[in-house]
Formats: structure tokens, sequence, C-alpha cells
């Protein structure tokens, strides 16, 4: 019996994302394994996530070969050491109720052979595989976000990563900030979730750490820095989730462009707090978004881990028939959770146990 896995990788990209295609590759085109499994596989790329799929026209050689990349070991061997996603994504969201090309999408499927869709993604692109699990498509779920806020999972692909940079663009900034006695507003991503600001942050040394969990006020802000600028320091880092807002205030807005899933594009925070800044204060201060270099680089060693991890069990669950699963990692352990439980909810830093509110930052106790 041979099955057909169709791969594909959906939102935005990040660093884990070749490894965990080149080990569900590896692992299903295994010789050694083969010969010990009842079932062989073949494996197939998708490009371009959802688009690739819905857009294919499964009778036109050129289409094909344009959307369906065969993937063997051979094919996926030097993946894992690259960064970004070599089958390309897109935020297409097959049912959009403007555009729904749902049923087109599961012609194609059926069309094309697939008997199971491994799927990398965050909460929209894996809530599009449950959508098809409930239709009756067999789905297998890999986490992938680097704001770390997928419920039933302690860990996402490209958060790692992310942090990483962070930490390492900061360090470059104390440079600058510490030789003209600046305030430098960093701005990470994070659009409902804190947790790529808090652990970039924590990591960097960050004085101020603003959430989207916790509005702050602009005040305290300027007070905390007064407090700071009296204890002979002359210069400061602050760190703002994209997400973060002011009291009483909503997230600010890069522009009105809404995306397939219905999502605001935010951005302009770390402007806003440096502007305030130097209007209530006599210090000077800069703002710098991070934007998609958090998402750029070559994997760090624990994603290429994770990866591969992920990689791994994604074949075991399909072996399993585990289908309408994501792959998870729950207290230390490789395991699955049902898509159901990870759709439609997000998982936030906990504020009372990890935020300081006095001191808008990570909490000084562990206890």
């Amino acid at each position: 019996m041979t099955m057909k896995i169709g791969i594909l990788t959906g939102g935005g990209d990040c660093p884990g994302l070749n490894g965990a295609i080149k080990w569900v590759t590896k692992t299903a085109l295994d010789p050694r394994l083969v010969a010990k499994r009842f079932i062989s596989f073949e494996v197939t790329g998708i490009a371009d996530g959802w688009r690739g799929l819905v857009e294919v026209d499964p009778t036109d050689p050129k289409s094909r070969d344009r959307y369906l990349r065969h993937l063997d070991e051979e094919v996926v061997r030097t993946w894992d050491r690259y960064g970004g996603t070599n089958l390309g994504t897109s935020r297409t969201n097959p049912f959009n109720p403007q555009n729904d090309r749902s049923e087109k999408l599961i012609e194609n499927i059926k069309k094309l052979g697939i008997d199971v869709l491994v799927v990398l993604g965050g909460e929209d692109t894996l809530g599009v595989a449950y959508k098809l699990h409930k239709l009756g498509i067999r789905t297998v779920g890999i986490p992938k976000t680097i704001d770390n806020d997928l419920m039933g999972t302690e860990y996402s692909l490209g958060f790692d990563t992310a942090v990483n940079v962070i930490m390492e663009e900061i360090d470059r900034l104390r440079t600058t900030a510490g030789s003209h006695g600046r305030i430098f507003v960093v701005e990470t991503m994070g659009r409902h979730a804190g947790w790529l600001a808090l652990h970039g942050g924590e990591c960097s040394g960050a004085y101020i750490i603003l959430i989207p969990e916790y509005p702050f006020d602009i005040d305290r802000v300027c007070e905390l820095l007064r407090e700071r600028r009296g204890r002979e320091i002359k210069y400061s880092i602050i760190v703002a989730s994209e997400g973060a807002k002011p009291e009483g205030q909503q997230e600010l807005l890069r522009n009105g462009k809404i995306d397939d899933f219905g999502h605001p594009t935010l951005g302009g925070i770390a402007s806003y707090i440096a502007t305030e800044i130097e209007k209530r204060t006599d210090f000077e201060s800069r703002s710098l978004i991070l934007s998609h270099l958090q998402r750029g680089g070559s994997p760090s060693a624990n994603d290429r881990l994770m990866a591969r991890r992920f990689g791994m069990t994604a074949v075991d669950m399909i072996i399993n028939e585990d289908f309408g699963r994501m792959v998870s990692l729950v207290r230390g352990e490789i395991t699955s959770v049902p898509l159901k439980e990870i759709v439609d909810k997000l998982k936030l830093v906990d504020v009372e146990k990890y935020y300081d509110k006095e001191r808008y930052n990570g909490r000084r106790s562990i206890l």
C-alpha cells in the first residue's frame, strides 16, 4: 500500500519550516523504516500554501510543474540549514466568506491523489486544516509561529530563532544608545501575545517591556525612565510588541489593509512611544521596528532540533491514523493534540505569573 503525502506551509515564513519538511520526507521515505512498515509513501511539496492547492490545475502539466514539487531524500538533504520555506507560502484563506474556494480546494486534493495533508502553520493555517478534517480530508498539523501563541503546545517553530534575533539586534543597538545617551524603543512582532517581546526583552536586558496582554500608562513609562536616569544611567532600551497599546486605546494600525483571515496590519507603537517620551521628558528618543528581520536567517539549534522531532512525529501520526491533530510539545515531551482545541483561541502571556505590572518587565520572582 502506498500513500501520497502532500505538504504545505502557510502564513508567515520562519526558520524551522524547511527542517520540518525535510524530516517529514526523510522519515516517510527512509528505506530501513519502509522495510518494517505495512505502508510506503511518496511525498509532494505544494507551492505557495493554500493558494497553490487552490490554483493548481491537476490536468495541466505546466500548472503541476508550477505548484507541485516531488520531494525525496536527496532533494531535501540540506534544507534544514536554511530559513524561510523553500515551498513558498501565502496567507490565502480558501474558506474566506468573501471568496469561498473550498470546493475547488477539496476537488484538487482528490484529483491530485493526495491521501493526507501535512500542514505547517499557525492558528489561521491550521484552522483551514481543521475545517478540511471535518469535511473528510485527512490532515496532520505542525505548529509554526514566531509568536509562540498556539494553544496545545509549549513550542512553535521559529520562536527561538526570532528571540535570538531580537537579542542580537538589541545588543548592537546598545552601542549607539550608550554613545548618544538615547532612549530606544524596539518594536517586535506579537499581535495578541507578548511572548516574543517578553522573552526577547528579558534575554537582552531591556529596561521596559510592553505586551498586548497588559495596556500601559505612558506616564508610568516616563516615570520609570526618570528613575533610571537618576541612577547615572545614560540610556534605556524599551521593547514593545506591535500589539501593545496605551490604556484606553486600541492597537495602532500601520495601514487600512486587511488580510484574507480578517487581520489588520499592526505597526507604529514604537514610534508613538518614542514621540510621547520626548514630549513628556527631556530624553532624546528613537524607535526601531525589527519587523521581518525577526523571521529571517538560519534556524537556531533548538529550531533545527524541534523541526526534526515535529517532522518525524507527523509521519508517526499518519501511520497511526491520528488525523485531525497537531504535533505538540507538552511538559517537554512530544505528543499531539486535536486541531479543534487550538483553533479560535490563543496562548497568551499569564500576566500574574510572568509579568511585573509595576516595573513593566518580566517578574523577578520565580515562585
